[in-house]
Protein backbone atom coordinates (compact mmCIF):
# COMPACT_ATOMS: atom_id res chain seq x y z
CA UNK A 1 0.00 0.00 0.00
CA UNK A 2 1.41 3.38 -1.00
CA UNK A 3 1.45 6.27 1.45
CA UNK A 4 -0.01 9.70 0.74
CA UNK A 5 0.73 12.63 3.06
CA UNK A 6 -1.77 15.48 2.87
CA UNK A 7 -0.73 18.58 4.77
CA UNK A 8 -3.53 20.64 6.26
CA UNK A 9 -5.86 17.67 5.97
CA UNK A 10 -8.21 18.43 8.84
CA UNK A 11 -10.50 20.76 6.90
CA UNK A 12 -11.56 21.93 3.45
CA UNK A 13 -9.63 20.75 0.43
CA UNK A 14 -7.22 18.68 2.52
CA UNK A 15 -10.07 16.83 4.21
CA UNK A 16 -11.71 16.03 0.88
CA UNK A 17 -8.35 14.91 -0.53
CA UNK A 18 -7.77 12.56 2.41
CA UNK A 19 -11.16 10.96 1.88
CA UNK A 20 -10.61 10.60 -1.86
CA UNK A 21 -7.10 9.14 -1.61
CA UNK A 22 -8.23 6.70 1.07
CA UNK A 23 -10.94 5.54 -1.35
CA UNK A 24 -8.22 5.21 -4.00
CA UNK A 25 -6.39 2.72 -1.78
CA UNK A 26 -3.65 4.88 -0.30
CA UNK A 27 -2.49 4.76 3.29
CA UNK A 28 -3.39 8.34 4.24
CA UNK A 29 -1.40 10.50 6.63
CA UNK A 30 -3.69 13.21 7.97
CA UNK A 31 -1.47 16.14 8.83
CA UNK A 32 -2.69 18.99 11.03
CA UNK A 33 -1.23 21.72 13.21
CA UNK A 34 -3.95 23.28 15.35
CA UNK A 35 -7.17 21.51 14.35
CA UNK A 36 -6.65 18.39 16.43
CA UNK A 37 -10.34 17.66 17.02
CA UNK A 38 -11.24 17.90 13.32
CA UNK A 39 -8.25 15.75 12.36
CA UNK A 40 -9.21 13.06 14.87
CA UNK A 41 -12.80 13.05 13.65
CA UNK A 42 -11.59 12.54 10.09
CA UNK A 43 -9.22 9.79 11.19
CA UNK A 44 -12.03 8.00 13.02
CA UNK A 45 -14.23 8.26 9.92
CA UNK A 46 -11.56 6.84 7.61
CA UNK A 47 -10.57 4.09 10.04
CA UNK A 48 -14.20 2.97 10.20
CA UNK A 49 -14.36 2.88 6.41
CA UNK A 50 -10.90 1.56 5.49
CA UNK A 51 -9.29 0.07 8.62
CA UNK A 52 -6.72 1.27 11.12
CA UNK A 53 -3.76 0.39 8.90
CA UNK A 54 -4.95 2.83 6.23
CA UNK A 55 -4.88 5.99 8.35
CA UNK A 56 -2.38 7.89 10.44
CA UNK A 57 -2.40 11.25 12.21
CA UNK A 58 0.61 13.57 12.16
CA UNK A 59 0.99 16.95 13.87
CA UNK A 60 3.51 19.61 12.81
CA UNK A 61 3.86 23.27 11.97
CA UNK A 62 5.03 23.11 8.35
CA UNK A 63 6.86 26.41 8.83
CA UNK A 64 9.11 24.78 11.46
CA UNK A 65 11.90 22.69 9.91
CA UNK A 66 12.53 20.58 13.01
CA UNK A 67 8.88 19.66 13.37
CA UNK A 68 8.61 18.68 9.71
CA UNK A 69 11.82 16.64 9.95
CA UNK A 70 10.39 14.69 12.90
CA UNK A 71 7.16 14.14 10.98
CA UNK A 72 9.02 12.53 8.06
CA UNK A 73 11.15 10.42 10.40
CA UNK A 74 7.98 9.01 11.92
CA UNK A 75 6.19 8.44 8.60
CA UNK A 76 9.05 7.01 6.56
CA UNK A 77 8.54 6.79 2.81
CA UNK A 78 5.92 9.09 1.29
CA UNK A 79 4.85 8.09 -2.22
CA UNK A 80 2.48 11.00 -2.78
CA UNK A 81 2.94 14.38 -1.11
CA UNK A 82 0.06 16.86 -1.25
CA UNK A 83 1.24 20.27 -0.07
CA UNK A 84 -2.11 21.73 0.88
CA UNK A 85 -1.43 23.47 4.22
CA UNK A 86 -1.71 27.21 3.88
CA UNK A 87 -3.08 30.45 5.25
CA UNK A 88 -4.78 33.44 3.64
CA UNK A 89 -5.32 37.04 4.66
CA UNK A 90 -7.06 40.03 3.13
CA UNK A 91 -5.36 43.34 3.86
CA UNK A 92 -4.37 46.50 2.03
CA UNK A 93 -0.78 46.33 0.86
CA UNK A 94 -0.03 49.60 2.63
CA UNK A 95 -1.28 48.10 5.90
CA UNK A 96 0.76 44.90 5.69
CA UNK A 97 3.31 44.41 8.42
CA UNK A 98 6.60 42.58 8.06
CA UNK A 99 5.13 39.94 10.36
CA UNK A 100 2.14 39.49 8.01
CA UNK A 101 4.47 39.03 5.06
CA UNK A 102 6.84 36.65 6.84
CA UNK A 103 4.06 34.48 8.26
CA UNK A 104 2.45 34.15 4.84
CA UNK A 105 5.69 33.06 3.18
CA UNK A 106 6.76 30.87 6.09
CA UNK A 107 3.60 28.77 5.87
CA UNK A 108 2.62 28.95 2.20
CA UNK A 109 6.10 28.78 0.65
CA UNK A 110 8.64 27.63 3.20
CA UNK A 111 6.24 24.91 4.32
CA UNK A 112 6.18 23.55 0.76
CA UNK A 113 9.99 23.79 0.61
CA UNK A 114 10.41 21.85 3.87
CA UNK A 115 8.01 19.07 2.89
CA UNK A 116 9.36 18.67 -0.64
CA UNK A 117 12.99 18.61 0.47
CA UNK A 118 12.36 16.07 3.22
CA UNK A 119 10.18 13.81 1.07
CA UNK A 120 12.54 13.73 -1.89
CA UNK A 121 15.47 11.60 -0.64
CA UNK A 122 13.30 8.47 -0.38
CA UNK A 123 11.44 9.30 -3.59
CA UNK A 124 14.73 9.67 -5.44
CA UNK A 125 16.04 6.42 -3.97
CA UNK A 126 12.85 4.65 -5.07
CA UNK A 127 12.92 6.30 -8.52
CA UNK A 128 9.26 7.28 -8.18
CA UNK A 129 7.03 9.73 -6.38
CA UNK A 130 4.41 12.40 -6.92
CA UNK A 131 4.32 15.88 -5.44
CA UNK A 132 1.11 17.89 -5.76
CA UNK A 133 1.28 21.52 -4.66
CA UNK A 134 -1.85 23.55 -3.99
CA UNK A 135 -1.53 27.14 -5.19
CA UNK A 136 -4.39 29.49 -6.13
CA UNK A 137 -5.71 31.26 -9.17
CA UNK A 138 -4.50 34.43 -7.44
CA UNK A 139 -1.00 33.06 -7.77
CA UNK A 140 -1.59 33.18 -11.52
CA UNK A 141 -3.15 36.63 -11.89
CA UNK A 142 -2.95 38.39 -8.50
CA UNK A 143 -5.69 39.65 -6.21
CA UNK A 144 -6.28 43.14 -4.84
CA UNK A 145 -5.88 43.29 -1.06
CA UNK A 146 -4.11 39.93 -1.13
CA UNK A 147 -0.68 40.91 -2.43
CA UNK A 148 1.31 38.76 0.00
CA UNK A 149 -1.00 35.78 -0.55
CA UNK A 150 -0.81 36.17 -4.33
CA UNK A 151 2.97 36.48 -4.21
CA UNK A 152 3.31 33.39 -2.04
CA UNK A 153 1.04 31.31 -4.26
CA UNK A 154 2.93 32.52 -7.34
CA UNK A 155 6.12 31.32 -5.67
CA UNK A 156 4.57 27.87 -5.27
CA UNK A 157 3.92 27.79 -9.01
CA UNK A 158 7.52 28.72 -9.77
CA UNK A 159 8.80 26.14 -7.31
CA UNK A 160 6.63 23.48 -8.95
CA UNK A 161 7.91 24.14 -12.46
CA UNK A 162 11.58 24.32 -11.50
CA UNK A 163 11.47 21.27 -9.23
CA UNK A 164 9.67 19.23 -11.91
CA UNK A 165 12.61 19.78 -14.26
CA UNK A 166 15.15 18.89 -11.56
CA UNK A 167 13.62 15.65 -10.29
CA UNK A 168 12.01 14.41 -13.51
CA UNK A 169 15.06 12.26 -14.35
CA UNK A 170 14.47 10.47 -11.03
CA UNK A 171 10.97 9.41 -12.09
CA UNK A 172 9.18 11.99 -9.93
CA UNK A 173 6.27 14.13 -11.10
CA UNK A 174 5.67 17.57 -9.59
CA UNK A 175 2.44 19.33 -10.45
CA UNK A 176 0.35 22.18 -9.15
CA UNK A 177 -3.36 22.86 -8.71
CA UNK A 178 -4.62 26.45 -8.71
CA UNK A 179 -8.15 26.40 -7.29
CA UNK A 180 -10.64 29.16 -7.95
CA UNK A 181 -13.40 30.13 -5.53
CA UNK A 182 -13.97 27.03 -3.42
CA UNK A 183 -16.62 26.75 -0.72
CA UNK A 184 -14.35 26.27 2.29
CA UNK A 185 -13.81 27.90 5.67
CA UNK A 186 -11.05 30.00 4.09
CA UNK A 187 -13.81 31.90 2.26
CA UNK A 188 -16.24 31.91 5.18
CA UNK A 189 -15.47 35.58 5.89
CA UNK A 190 -17.03 36.57 2.57
CA UNK A 191 -20.64 37.70 2.66
CA UNK A 192 -23.37 35.75 0.85
CA UNK A 193 -23.67 38.72 -1.53
CA UNK A 194 -19.96 38.55 -2.38
CA UNK A 195 -20.11 34.80 -2.90
CA UNK A 196 -23.08 35.26 -5.23
CA UNK A 197 -21.17 37.89 -7.21
CA UNK A 198 -18.24 35.49 -7.55
CA UNK A 199 -20.58 32.75 -8.70
CA UNK A 200 -22.01 35.03 -11.37
CA UNK A 201 -18.49 35.97 -12.54
CA UNK A 202 -17.61 32.31 -13.03
CA UNK A 203 -18.34 31.10 -16.58
CA UNK A 204 -19.79 27.82 -15.30
CA UNK A 205 -21.98 29.90 -12.94
CA UNK A 206 -21.22 27.76 -9.92
CA UNK A 207 -18.73 27.76 -7.09
CA UNK A 208 -16.26 24.97 -6.58
CA UNK A 209 -16.28 22.39 -3.82
CA UNK A 210 -13.39 20.73 -2.00
CA UNK A 211 -14.38 17.54 -3.77
CA UNK A 212 -13.77 19.19 -7.16
CA UNK A 213 -10.16 19.83 -6.18
CA UNK A 214 -9.83 16.40 -4.57
CA UNK A 215 -10.79 14.81 -7.88
CA UNK A 216 -7.83 16.52 -9.57
CA UNK A 217 -5.56 15.48 -6.70
CA UNK A 218 -6.73 11.90 -7.18
CA UNK A 219 -5.90 12.05 -10.88
CA UNK A 220 -2.43 13.50 -10.30
CA UNK A 221 -1.73 10.91 -7.57
CA UNK A 222 -2.62 8.01 -9.85
CA UNK A 223 -0.85 6.20 -12.67
CA UNK A 224 -2.87 8.03 -15.32
CA UNK A 225 -0.74 11.15 -14.69
CA UNK A 226 2.64 9.43 -15.06
CA UNK A 227 3.54 11.46 -18.17
CA UNK A 228 2.44 14.81 -16.72
CA UNK A 229 4.80 17.06 -14.78
CA UNK A 230 5.48 20.74 -14.18
CA UNK A 231 1.89 21.72 -14.98
CA UNK A 232 -0.57 24.08 -13.30
CA UNK A 233 -4.17 22.86 -13.33
CA UNK A 234 -6.86 25.47 -12.85
CA UNK A 235 -9.86 24.08 -11.01
CA UNK A 236 -11.78 27.33 -11.20
CA UNK A 237 -14.94 26.99 -13.28
CA UNK A 238 -13.37 29.06 -16.05
CA UNK A 239 -12.80 32.22 -14.00
CA UNK A 240 -9.12 32.20 -15.02
CA UNK A 241 -8.43 30.95 -18.54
Amino acid sequence: MQTALITGASRGIGRAAARRLAQDGFRVVIHYNRSAQEAQQLADELIAAHGADAVRLAKADVADRDQVARLFEEIGTVDVLVNNAGIAQQKLFTDLTEQDWDRMFNVDVKGVFHCCQLALPRMIANKRGKIINISSMWGQVGASCEVHYSAAKAAVIGLTKALAKEVGPSGIQVNCIAPGVIQTEMNAHLSPETMEELREETPLETLGTPEDVAAMISFLAGKESDFITGQVFGVNGGMII
